[in-house]
């Protein structure tokens, strides 16, 4: 007879700790086709992301010059030939959707290549090993010096002062760099430099830097695997045929040295070619065996295909034991056929749809816009008014929205109510009959309208009215609808 099972018992039951501490890793340098296509997207990345502030876009007089820039005081971010207002909020939804969609299909296509190659967390990591192997040495020399860390010596004091002071530097410009996206560059570099910066540049750049710092150059692989959420996301969207960087297990076993390999070659006997050499873990970010399959720690950099590479060729024997593949190739090759590659599937073709679809309906919503723009709204107390002549009044609030740099004249006309006429309170216009002021370039402005009309002529409780505002140089017509309504 079976003991029943005590819940208690169950909830005492040690299933391992909650979090694993820190494994120090010492990635070792490696050279082959992905560290060169890594290098070369780091610089690109990294030149963008520090110059792009001081580009310079010449968009007329009075108006900023710097090509990329969030205005927040006057409420407008530039880029290029762009300039979005608050009211344009939606472009930016549709950015976001756009990179959304671009990171699901990278993710179909070669795997987690994004968090390989162009997060920020790895370019900025990749630069402060890049400068710890500078200072310090390549894997073992680090190694070695971090065993004996506990005898001090002066030479090594100074290397870890130069490598500490080289991060402080990076992660100081990336937080500088990143302030200067908020306001003139050049300017708020000289301030910055005679302490005549804002307070609260400082303290973005202040945390910006400590972030930076930490990040890049303490917690690493730990940001990965512990606390960014992709790899959990990613794994639920990717499917059989994406492209990931996998042991071929059907070629590379059973391991075995390179001497033993020969003997048992010699014999007859099957054997892989892996060597169990341990190149793909020691170049490894995240300090994982890639031969163990698939793992959430793998951010899929490329660079145990490039150790393994290297490997491969001294020994004689082909590269790629290690590769951006799946496991139905595996499987294909073990039952004698040929691997298959399907970039080009439903799931792909349906992600690129939706870029190219979002994209063009972007496109052609930033090519069509207005740059003149009205919106009415009617008094609520009292909705109308009777006067003593025994016509109606109507009272609304406009707003006008001139998008360009420059003043324009605009004419507002009314449309619906019988033998209706417009009174703009407060303004002098133009002409009495039709009314016209100079809106200001690039601002909002409010205007108080009273539309009055005939009662005799309309009699209707509600009538539409509406309200049409044209650039008189240049022809340009926005409009808005509301109701005038008898009391």
């Amino acid at each position: 007879m079976n003991k029943p099972v005590n819940p208690t018992d169950l909830l005492l039951e040690d299933d391992g700790p909650l979090y694993v501490a820190q494994k120090k890793v010492f990635p070792q340098s490696v050279s082959g086709t992905y560290r060169r296509i890594k290098w070369g997207l780091m610089a690109f990345c990294l030149g963008v992301y520090y110059w792009l502030p001081f580009v310079r876009w010449n968009r007329g007089l009075g108006a900023p010059d710097q090509a990329v820039l969030v205005d927040l005081p006057n409420s407008r971010f530039y880029f290029f030939f762009i300039e979005l207002w608050p009211q344009e909020v939606y472009y930016f939804t549709g950015l976001l959707i756009v990179a959304a969609i671009t990171l699901f299909l990278m993710n179909s296509v070669g795997g987690r290549i994004w968090c390989g190659y162009l997060c920020p967390q790895t370019v900025w990591t990749d630069l402060f090993y890049a400068v710890e192997r500078l200072v310090e040495g390549d894997r073992r020399e680090r190694m070695r010096k971090d065993a004996a860390r506990g005898t001090m010596k002066l030479q090594r004091f100074s290397e870890l002062l130069l490598k500490h002071s080289i991060w402080l530097m990076i992660a100081w410009w990336t937080g500088g760099a990143w302030v200067l996206y908020f306001n003139d560059a050049p300017t708020l570099v000289k301030q910055l430099v005679t302490f005549q910066a804002p307070m609260l540049a400082y303290i973005w750049i202040a945390i910006l830097t400590a972030t930076t710092y930490v990040l890049a150059g303490f917690m690493r692989e730990q940001v990965c695997v512990y606390m960014c959420p992709w790899p959990r996301i990613q794994a639920a969207l990717t499917d059989e045929w994406a492209l990931n960087v996998t042991y071929k297990y059907d070629r590379g076993e059973k391991r075995t040295s390179l001497k033993k390999a020969n003997e048992l070659r010699a014999l007859g006997e099957p054997v892989g070619d892996c060597i169990d050499c341990y190149q793909c873990i020691a170049v490894c970010p995240t300090g994982i065996d890639i031969r163990d399959g698939a793992q959430l720690d793998c951010i899929q950099c490329g660079l145990c295909i490039d150790a393994c590479d290297t490997v491969m060729t001294k020994i004689g024997r082909e590269t790629r034991l290690i590769g951006y593949d799946n496991d139905i190739n595996i499987h294909r090759r073990q039952a004698g056929k040929p691997p298959v590659y399907r970039v080009v599937r439903p799931r792909t073709i349906v992600y690129v749809a939706m870029i190219v679809g979002v994209g063009a309906l972007m496109l052609y919503a930033l090519l069509t816009r207005s740059l003149l723009d009205v919106n009415v709204l009617h008094d609520r107390n009292p909705v109308a008014v009777k006067l003593s002549d025994g016509s109606i009044r109507n009272a609304y609030t406009a707003r006008l929205l001139n998008k360009r740099g420059f003043d324009r004249v605009i004419a507002i006309d009314i449309d619906g109510p019988v033998n209706a006429t417009l009174h703009i309170v407060g303004v002098d216009s133009v002409t009495p009959d039709r009314p016209m002021i100079v809106l200001g370039r690039d601002q909002t402005t409010e205007l108080r309208l009273l539309v009055t009309a005939p009662a005799a002529n309309n009699s209707e409780k509600s009538v539409p009215v509406h309200f049409r505002v044209t650039d008189i140089g240049l022809g340009e017509v926005a409009s808005a609808i509301d109701n005038f309504v008898t009391p």
